[in-house]
């Protein structure tokens, strides 16, 4: 294996020289950096802009702020110490405690060192010459490695509307993607714009402490209790005795969520024994539990999907007081977005300082220095204004980067028609460059996923390293033939009816593109291991030993 001992500069020149460059400083980032360097032996450096590691989790901590995925699923399952000595102490998670984690296991495997916080990512040339990537830092630092890995995540460019009138609100504006750490609420009026799942969570947390809500509803949400609360110590003994069996479930399931999913069809049972199952998921709480456990079909049966929606708009009805406001948070289309989960949402609207702002049927026509005006020609005055609008999901971070491939390609050009990958690791015309969580990986729980793809890439990063090859890259066809596979089984569910970040529906002027493959994430792995196997099938090497089978593959 051939690799650079030390980072140095080099001679003539101000550029500092790695065996790899890592862009993110998340669940991702860390595990590839303890595989690259621990494993390998390479000389690695993690780049992340922000001002401590944890990615998403840095950045979010606005009030509610919780995983979806309960907790003995959502941490490293590499580290089965780690598994063994940390405290579950509630069901789910919420941002501090992820935060500490995160923290916990950087310092436990010695990794800070070779993260360098505070420090943007401006640019990424790849040099067909010397295959190797230029790199450049937002503080004017040049660097150069042989391999550049991706690990942006999928939640992180924050999308905030482009509404008239943006910059004349003379009160606070807060994105919960940039929480400022002294946002003060108490006895505020305060707008929120965004009811999907941050915006349920930062809705139902803040409710309580202001002095009045105005929520702006553009779509109204199906959600189900979370069922957070703390656990006993049977239910964490049961866990950890467990944790070989349970991740060897999860790696092997579709949604790598830690609970059996359900393989009966929702009309097989009758009227009576379905509602007692949907109860059962409501009164055990977590949206993918209720989405898919309970019965196998409602993500694919429009008849499934609308008995769903029903007892959720049933239950809107039991538990909001006002018929009208009841209404105006009853969804009408499919339940076929990302599962919700809350703290009690549908219930914060019986609170007399809340109220609801239907904005599909009352549109916002401007922000005006002291609030924001509907169509209706209300003024409502605010003191905060919070954007609760999500993210660019998922390619949204790589345009907001200068990265070059072969022939000067961007990966905005590139991705122009919508962001593609083979395999979600890799993508054409860009050499040596591997994506975490890229275009069209599997729709599931993160954490298991990110291990699997870490996994795989520190695996190929190691075979490039034996036998001496300079450049690995994806095939162009097979690229658009892993589109259409998940164009395919995306078609053959009822995600793709409905507009969402999913599909990228969330931003103006954005190609509705497919951007998971729902097929699941142990059929995912069958197929990583596959190519594995076929010797990389669907990627192209170049190399300084080739010969045989892989000259056949080589790069021209």
């Amino acid at each position: 294996m051939t690799t650079t001992v030390l980072a140095k500069r080099s001679v003539g020149t101000d550029v500092i020289n790695y065996d790899a460059i890592i862009i993110g400083a998340g669940f991702g980032g860390i595990y590839m950096l303890k595989k690259l360097r621990d494993e390998l032996g390479l000389n690695v450096r993690a780049f992340d802009k922000a001002g401590g590691v944890g990615g998403t989790w840095f950045w979010n901590r606005y009030p509610g702020a919780l995983s979806d995925s309960e907790t003995f699923v959502y941490c490293f399952s590499w580290d089965r110490e780690l598994c063994q000595e940390w405290d579950i102490t509630t069901r789910y998670v919420d941002q501090p405690q992820i935060l500490s984690y995160l923290n916990h296991a950087v310092d436990r495997h010695d990794l800070r060192k070779d993260i360098q916080l505070e420090t943007a990512i401006t640019s990424a040339v790849f040099d067909e010459e010397t295959s190797r990537w230029a790199v450049t830092t937002d503080d004017g630092h040049h660097y150069s490695a042989k391999y550049l890995v991706t690990a942006l995540g999928l939640l992180s460019a924050t999308n905030v509307p482009n509404i008239k009138g943006l910059s004349q609100f003379k009160g606070k504006q807060y994105h919960t993607a940039h929480w400022p750490a002294d946002a003060s609420l108490e006895g505020k009026r305060v707008g929120v714009i965004g009811t999907g799942s941050t915006g349920c969570q930062v809705i139902t947390a803040i409710a309580p402490i202001v002095g009045h809500l105005t929520v702006f509803q553009r779509s109204a949400q199906y959600t189900v209790p979370v069922g957070n609360g703390p656990v006993g110590r049977e239910y964490v003994a049961h866990i950890k005795k467990n944790y070989d069996e349970i991740w060897k479930e999860v790696r092997s399931s579709r949604l790598a969520f830690g609970f059996e999913e359900s393989d009966i069809p929702t009309m097989s049972v009758s009227p009576e024994e379905r509602k007692q199952i949907f109860q059962h998921a409501w009164d055990t709480g977590g949206g993918f539990r209720f989405m898919f456990q309970t019965f196998n079909d409602i993500a694919t049966d429009e008849q499934a999907n609308l008995e769903a929606q029903n007892f959720v708009r049933n239950k809107i009805a039991e538990i909001v007081k006002d018929p009208e406001t009841a209404r105006k948070l009853m969804p009408k289309d499919l339940y076929a977005k990302r599962p919700l989960c809350d703290s009690g949402y549908y219930a914060t609207f019986n609170r007399p300082n809340v109220a609801l702002v239907d904005v599909k049927a009352n549109p916002i026509e401007e922000i005006t220095e002291k609030g924001i005006r509907t169509a209706d020609g209300v003024e409502h005055e605010l003191d905060v204004l919070v954007f609760a609008t999500g993210f660019d999901a998922v390619d949204g971070n790589y345009k907001r980067i200068d990265i070059r491939g072969r022939n000067d390609v961007s990966i905005a050009d590139h991705w122009r028609d919508g962001p593609s990958s083979y395999l979600s690791v890799a993508t054409s015309n860009f050499p040596n460059m591997f994506m975490i969580l890229g275009p069209n990986g599997p729709f599931t729980n993160l954490p298991p996923t990110i291990e699997t793809e870490v996994e795989w890439v520190s695996e190929m990063i190691g075979f490039m390293e034996e036998n001496e090859l300079a450049c690995a890259e994806a095939d162009p066809q097979s690229e658009h033939e892993w589109g259409v596979t998940c164009r395919d089984i995306a078609d053959q569910t009822l995600f793709a009816k409905t507009d969402s970040w999913i599909f990228g529906a969330n931003i103006p002027g954005k190609t509705n593109s497919v951007y998971f493959y729902m097929g699941g994430l142990g059929p995912f792995t069958d197929i990583l291991t596959q190519v594995k196997t076929e010797d990389y099938r669907g990627f192209k090497f170049k190399g300084l030993a080739l010969s045989g089978k892989y000259a056949q593959k080589a790069l021209h």
